[in-house]
């Protein structure tokens, strides 16, 4: 097994420091995971979150709007951001030589951005974010699938309920005093993991993250509501959608439990037998019988309350939406009932410690592990342990939570029907 090399600091002002060091190439990956996320807004402000993460990028006190991410490029590197339920997080790669000045840069705009942010540059990040939405979600094939099944999920108002990029409605409707209140309450350093994963030492990174975020202010911490553990769907929830789609298209949801848990590991094999490749379970029922196009399933974790499994597939040519969907549910209950073999639960192990070990082997998605470990499970060593835990989940493990989460009477259907079918 791989142990990466982990030194973790937390400044006076809360910020948590966590340095990786490797030397293999002159290169650091800067990460930071702000602890705020879509799933922190309310119900009638979506898609602030994901707005800040582009407000970020518009300049601060010292940094002009567009440097941000010109400065990273000109010394070489790479630079983004993403948004997500429960997390933003902003990132760079850079040369040894750089580091010095993204911290910089990082540090100026989380301690004064709110100086740099007026009515026209939300005004010029708002119509952004919605030109995301219609090329990413509204304006394609399925586009709004995540969306109607987070709806069928969660009930109105829980934090997960509505999507990450939020509602057309409630970002015309933002404005610049509720931008402001957003940020004073979320961006805080006591809310920060830096991680620095490369050619640094312990020392020296603690020492660079005391001297550009040492000095932000200690903020008292926000106390966020506990959200229980919803309990199984019961009587099967459905919606039934007549949109402008290619293909008919079933999809069934499940709620899991939330991140940490350790039925999740398990089930993510499950769902990794049943819809994972062409020598999955969903694959050889429904597409090499021509019932489906194609069909998967997977699972989203989620770390308040409940996580989310899926199960997917568009019919194949006159193929109706409900013999698809009692295909599918045919293929899910013989698993359910028998389990996985002992081939395809070694598979699934292998193609988890194959995707896992790649993903560690890039500089920049190490250091955004290290983030996800700190800051949703509460260490980093999470990274050096999730090989362990996975490889060590028996087919017994398997067989007990999918019984416990993935009964087929406690799914949610999601039905895309084409608008000019008969």
């Amino acid at each position: 097994m791989i142990t990466y090399p982990l030194f973790e600091k937390r400044l006076d002002n809360g910020l948590r420091v966590v340095v990786n060091p490797d030397h293999n190439v002159p290169v650091v990956a800067v990460n930071l995971w702000y602890d705020v996320g879509s799933a922190d807004e309310a119900p009638d402000k979506t898609g602030l979150a994901h707005l800040f993460e582009h407000l970020m990028f518009q300049g601060s006190a010292h940094v002009k709007s567009g440097d941000h991410i010109g400065l990273a490029q000109a010394a070489g590197g790479s630079v983004n951001g993403t948004t997500s339920y429960d997390r933003t997080n902003y990132f760079e790669a850079v040369p040894t030589s750089a580091v010095r000045l993204m911290l910089w840069m990082e540090a100026d705009r989380l301690g004064t951005l709110l100086d740099a942010v007026d009515q026209s540059s939300l005004d010029n990040q708002r119509e952004v974010v919605k030109e995301e939405k219609r090329q990413r979600y509204d304006n394609v094939p399925y586009g709004d699938a995540w969306h109607r099944i987070l709806a069928l999920t969660f009930p109105d108002g829980h934090p997960y309920a509505h999507p990450t990029i939020g509602s057309m409605q409630h970002l015309d409707a933002a404005t610049l005093a509720d931008i402001q209140a957003f940020f004073r309450a979320n961006y805080r350093a006591s809310r920060v993991v830096l991680t620095l994963s490369g050619d640094v030492s312990p020392d020296q990174g603690f020492r660079l993250a005391e001297q550009y975020f040492g000095d932000l202010p200690r903020l008292p911490g926000r106390r966020r509501p506990h959200i229980a553990t919803l309990p199984p769907h019961e009587g099967v929830p459905r919606s039934d959608v007549s949109s402008s789609v290619p293909r008919d298209a079933v999809y069934a949801a499940w709620r899991l439990p939330k991140a940490g848990d350790p039925d999740l590991e398990a089930l993510g094999l499950a769902t990794s037998v049943l819809g994972d490749g062409i020598t999955s379970r969903l694959h050889q029922a429904l597409v090499r019988t021509e019932l489906a196009e194609g069909a998967g399933a997977f699972t989203m974790s989620l770390a308040r309350g409940n996580s989310v499994g899926v199960a997917s597939a568009r019919c194949w040519d006159g193929v109706e939406p409900e013999a698809l969907e009692s295909a599918l549910i045919d293929s899910w209950k013989q698993f359910v009932d028998e389990g996985p073999t002992d081939e395809e639960h070694e598979r699934a192990q292998a193609q988890f410690a194959r995707e896992w070990l790649t993903e560690l082997a890039a500089l920049d998605q190490r250091a955004d592990r290290f983030g996800q470990a700190a800051t949703i499970h509460g260490s980093p060593d999470w990274v050096n342990q999730r090989l362990r835990t996975v490889l060590a989940v028996t087919r017994d493990d398997v067989v007990r939570a999918t019984r416990r989460w993935l009964e087929p009477d406690n799914r949610a259907v999601l039905i895309y029907r084409r608008k000019d079918a008969a």
